[in-house]
């Protein structure tokens, strides 16, 4: 048979289902998932744990992309109001209700089945936990009715370190508590910059975002004083013993930068600022875990 050619129907459908997982946001979740897992075992991993930590890779990417899905479904309607959301499948019509769910749930049933046999129970529970966190607790109940939403549904964004040294562990450690901290005090300045510049398709949707509810000065303010709870969340590596001088350099320096993107931010608001201090914060997230994951074998 000949390969699928990418202008197919059959690529198209694919492409479109592919989409329901949101692979950019999937990406940084394995990548945290993988830090975890990293952290959690001392010096370099045997072939059994790399093999170990990859099918719990798959699992997470498995059970995360269902939970993103069966997001798409609950906000299909709020997403073909938003210009950042309206191109996917499910704000389209491309895909059905029906369809998105008959997707989620083989993706959350494969995923979970793959961690409970091949990793360990508890690593497949606190993943569901986490799919019932953001799918249903953030998704339904705390998004439409409080602007504190991205606050306390932080915490499932902030599981994935968690879920990792649970793999490779077999049991949740301060250290991965510690990561956990990190990535929830980080996750508001991060999606409130977003928020910002997207405040009128936000608006639209209906949807109390802080910049909507509070308006922007209040949410800049909130942004800034976050960046600095976070750059004090992140010496906390340093201070148990988890890391040495090399992290802790890079740490200064990256949360040093968030926090000059808020104060800059704070001072005088303009939409352009607001989207490279949302790009920065994907720098800051992704560089400091990097530095961890150096800092672990060095």
């Amino acid at each position: 048979m000949s390969p699928v050619a990418p202008t197919s129907p059959v690529w198209s459908v694919l492409a479109q289902y592919y989409a329901l997982t949101k692979p950019r946001v999937i990406q940084l979740i394995v990548f945290c998932a993988l830090i975890g897992m990293v952290l959690a075992v001392p010096g370099v991993p045997s072939w059994h744990e790399a093999g170990k930590a990859a099918l719990a890779c798959l699992g997470i990417w498995l059970v995360a992309g269902a939970a993103a899905a069966f997001n798409c479904i609950i906000e299909k309607s709020i997403d073909a109001k938003m210009k950042r959301t309206a191109w996917r499948p499910t704000a389209k019509g491309q895909l059905g209700d029906r369809q998105t769910l008959l997707f989620s749930a083989t993706l959350c049933a494969l995923g979970s089945a793959l961690l409970y046999f091949q990793v360990n129970p508890l690593t497949m529970w606190l993943t569901f936990a986490t799919f019932i966190g953001y799918a249903v607790i953030y998704t339904v109940i705390l998004k439409p009715l409080t602007p504190q939403n991205i606050v306390i549904g932080g915490a499932s964004g902030a599981m994935p370190p968690v879920l990792g040294w649970a793999a490779m562990a077999g049991q949740v450690g301060p250290e991965a508590l510690i990561l956990f901290l990190i990535i929830f005090l980080w996750t508001p300045p991060h999606f409130w910059a977003l928020a910002m510049y997207r405040v009128e398709d936000y608006r639209k949707s209906g949807l109390p975002m802080l910049p909507v509810t509070h308006g922007n000065a209040f949410t800049r303010l909130m942004v800034l004083l976050y960046t600095f709870i976070l750059l004090a969340a992140c010496m906390l590596p340093f201070i148990y013993g988890m890391s040495s001088w090399l992290y802790l350099v890079a740490a200064l320096l990256l949360n040093a930068g968030f926090v000059l993107y808020a104060f800059a931010l704070w001072r005088e608001y303009s939409d352009a600022l607001a989207r490279k201090t949302f790009r920065f914060s994907l720098i800051h997230l992704s560089l400091l875990f990097a530095a961890l994951l150096l800092d672990h074998y060095l």
